[in-house]
């Protein structure tokens, strides 16, 4: 990992969850890594605390907006050689009930937040012939999950974007991949379970359980193990690896 310090890495959704196990991955092996998204408190707590080198506030469904605070963390830290577009979320519910503004929503947060994140940084990869860009996608952009149409489809469509962007830069020195966690012990996972006990009146090991029952092995992916697989898509090492899928399922997939 020598050869990733000094190296400047933008991470969105940086603040918490996997984004912020992302960030501090990086910062351990030696990277200068801003942390973006919309809660700036979390984005300050990561820096504070050493995860982070600096922070930037932005929504990625903003494009104008997204591309400023780049500009700007590049004129003050230096180019970004590695992009983390790790922001997105997800809503349930039947596909009855699924409105086609929530699918374009789901699509802006999800596929648009990595289009314009990646289109703010590519043209400086390119140009260096050097760079990773590494979208965090799921599980559910390989596979589909009921109740969640609009977020697999989104996820989908991710996992697009970025077979179709390797090919492109293929001789250009950038990668281009996804990490495809299952679930994940994050913050957002204990919200998702606390609201299943609040509809269902299930207790919360048993709505943890009917969630991780479809993984072999039999616990939530961890955070820093979603980190793991990006760091290494980062290394010297994996300069022929583009266009991938890395899955952290647990043997789910």
């Amino acid at each position: 990992m020598a050869a990733l310090q000094g190296r400047h890495a933008l991470v969105t959704g940086g603040g918490r969850g996997i984004g912020r196990a992302i960030a501090a991955a990086l910062t351990g092996a030696g990277v200068n890594v801003t942390v973006l998204g919309r809660g700036e408190a979390a984005l300050k707590d990561a820096v504070g605390k050493g995860d982070a080198a600096a922070y930037g506030v932005a929504d990625v469904t903003d494009e104008r907006a997204l591309a400023a605070e780049i500009e700007s963390a590049a004129n003050s830290r230096g180019p970004i050689d590695i992009l983390v577009a790790n922001a997105g979320g997800a809503e349930s519910a039947p596909f009855s009930e699924t409105t086609p503004a929530q699918f374009r929503q789901m699509f802006e947060l999800n596929v648009m937040g990595v289009v314009h994140a990646t289109r703010a940084v590519l043209g400086g990869m390119v140009g260096r012939k050097s760079g990773r860009v590494i979208a965090i996608a799921s599980t559910g952009g390989l596979k589909g999950y009921g109740y969640v149409s609009a977020y697999c489809a989104a996820k989908h469509a991710v996992v697009g974007l970025v077979r179709s962007l390797a090919i492109e830069t293929a001789r250009t020195g950038v990668t281009v991949n996804a990490v495809c966690p299952s679930f994940t012990d994050t913050e957002i996972m204990r919200e998702s379970i606390e609201r299943i006990v609040e509809k269902t009146g299930r207790s919360a090991a048993d709505a943890e359980a009917a969630i991780i029952k479809g993984v072999p092995l039999g616990r939530f992916v961890q955070p820093r193990e979603v980190a793991a697989a990006v760091l290494y898509l980062c290394s010297p090492d994996a300069a022929a690896v583009t266009g991938s899928t890395l899955t952290v399922a647990g043997g789910e997939i």
